[in-house]
């Protein structure tokens, strides 16, 4: 299943321009975006660590190359978004940038016990030189600002990322969204008392997403968010917080039903 699942994801495709001087350098079932701010350039997500390769040569295949970038942007700390940091790390000189929570997950290569799929188990390469960013706070690079959003639940250290892209004058708000499903190992219940914290989270998350500005969506698994690569279509984020908020919806109440059974 593992393999099928890697094969899955990692699908390949073409890098693809999205707008102004960002690019999709991903796959089939994963995101990886680059961003070319004048000054370096910012990869956001990693994919499995066997992606590394494939994603610098991509880089490659759009003319820059992989030794400018600077800073690489973690979606969540989960083998499928992470696992290529330390190889991409390593081959670039690029520092991780995380949340305080992620940094946890990065660092020790592994998920944290309060992630809804923690039972999973599985472990990815660590990461040691990492940066740490706040909800709100700003990684400004050349003519390129990317604002860091809290988004928990999939896992506490889940983060948004958005910015401005121009060509010219017409200027869009991209938005990187990380996972929002409320997916988890068989075991484990959202309606338990410990997971409370989690769906807290996730209801924070759905209010932050769909209250953001964007013109164009990039989720961290394409077909969370549409049929192509992205959407760029009004309200991608509303869409896609909505999309979720029914799914927990269900969850919960389908382990309530089971609990009363």
């Amino acid at each position: 299943m593992a393999v099928e699942r890697a094969r899955e994801w990692l699908a390949p495709l073409p890098p693809e321009k999205i707008f102004g001087s960002s690019y999709l350098v991903g796959f089939g079932g994963l995101s990886v975006v680059l961003i070319d701010t004048g000054a370096g350039l910012v990869l956001i997500d990693g994919a499995l660590p066997q992606a590394a390769p494939m994603i610098l040569r991509h880089v490659r295949k759009l003319g820059f190359d992989p030794k400018d970038i600077k800073f690489i942007l973690s979606t969540e700390p989960h083998y499928d978004h992470a696992g290529g940091f330390a190889a991409l790390a390593r081959a670039t000189g690029a520092t991780v940038v995380a949340s305080r929570r992620g940094a946890e997950g990065l660092r020790a290569g592994a998920l944290a016990k309060d992630d809804p799929q923690f039972d999973y188990g599985g472990t990815w390469p660590a990461v040691s030189r990492l940066r740490i960013m706040d909800d709100g706070e700003v990684l400004r690079l050349g003519r390129i600002s990317i604002k860091a959003h809290a988004t928990p639940g999939h896992t506490m250290g889940s983060m948004t990322w958005s910015w401005n892209a121009c060509e010219g004058r017409a200027c869009k708000e991209i938005v990187f969204a990380s996972s929002l499903n409320p997916v988890s190992a068989d075991n484990y219940r959202f309606t338990a008392p410990s997971s409370a914290a989690i769906v807290r989270g996730f209801a924070v998350s759905y209010r932050r997403m769909g209250m953001l500005k964007c013109d164009i969506l990039i989720a961290a698994h394409p077909d969370n968010a549409g049929p192509r690569r992205y959407d760029g279509s009004p309200g991608a984020c509303r869409r896609y917080a909505g999309r979720s908020r029914r799914l927990l919806a269900r969850r919960l109440a389908r382990e309530r039903e089971e609990a009363v059974k």
